[in-house]
């Protein structure tokens, strides 16, 4: 049984994965942690059973909680500022950690990735927990091998209370293109397009444009377009429901629990991508 420790479960994602969690027969949710909702029956909150009786506790107190609880695995959906400094005190107590946290700053990775192997507690950091979001990451991979002298655009769209811009996801899309070139994405991304002379540099070695939107409700639509001359190419992932991404997570804590690799791991990792 994977001891759980959730962050955030009041959230958007974090509803999700705590009513996953609480049902699931191979976790026992020890603790739920969050700066709303203190005292609050989680099961009651959720409208899922809760045998254990378990009760929103302030995440102020972590490391009090983390002592009374000692929780195996610690899943956090959260925002970026506090999962910097929630999840720097979960693997520092040798807790393995479970982040779908995006826009964390490099200089966090940095050090979580040596915190990780210093208390020998394996990871999985993952801007996006969906299947199918996992598998477009391999294909826009294998397409740009083929498409390298085409142009290259990412496109995505998100609900209007999404703070980040652009989304994890599609800086990852980028990522996984820019290295399938062979180059840096921090030296030919191009974030959206101003008004006025704008010309595009022909070929996604020289430039690959990331647009943002955002409006209503969107729960997240990611596009890459290949454009050639005279024919493209797209890829599309819609998530039709947050549930996607919790049910990611799911499988993460559970692959995150036998890990034996001291490391930080990916979505693709636990596909075998």
């Amino acid at each position: 049984m994977i001891r759980l420790l959730i962050l955030g479960p009041s959230g958007s994602t974090g509803r999700l994965i705590s009513s996953l969690a609480l049902t699931d027969d191979e976790i026992k949710v020890v603790a739920a942690c969050d700066l709303a909702h203190i005292g609050e029956d989680l099961g009651s909150m959720l409208a899922t059973p809760n045998p254990d009786n378990i009760k929103i506790k302030d995440v102020q107190h972590l490391q009090e909680i983390i002592n009374d609880t000692n929780p195996d695995v610690v899943v956090d959906f959260t925002v970026a500022s506090a999962t910097e400094e929630n999840c720097k005190i979960c693997v520092e107590n040798g807790i393995r950690c479970v982040i779908g946290t995006t826009a964390m700053s490099k200089e966090f990775l940095e050090d979580f990735e040596e915190l990780v192997k210093k208390h020998n507690a394996p990871s999985i950091i993952s801007p996006n927990m969906a299947t199918g979001v996992n598998v477009l990451f391999k294909i826009a991979e294998i397409l740009t091998n083929y498409l390298n002298e085409w142009d290259i655009e990412i496109i995505e769209a998100h609900h209007h209370r999404k703070i980040d811009s652009p989304s994890g996801t599609a800086l990852k899309i980028g990522e996984v293109i820019s290295n399938a070139l062979d180059s840096d994405l921090n030296t030919i991304a191009k974030f959206g397009r101003n008004k006025g002379p704008n010309k595009r540099l022909v070929g996604a070695n020289n430039e690959i444009g990331i647009h943002s939107i955002r409006g209503g409700d969107i729960v997240g639509d990611h596009t890459v377009l290949f454009a050639g001359p005279g024919e493209r190419i797209e890829l599309k992932h819609q998530a039709h429901s947050r549930t996607c991404f919790a049910t990611g997570a799911i499988k993460a804590i559970k692959f995150i629990a036998e890990a034996k690799e001291n490391k930080i791991f990916s979505t693709n990792d636990i596909l075998g991508l």
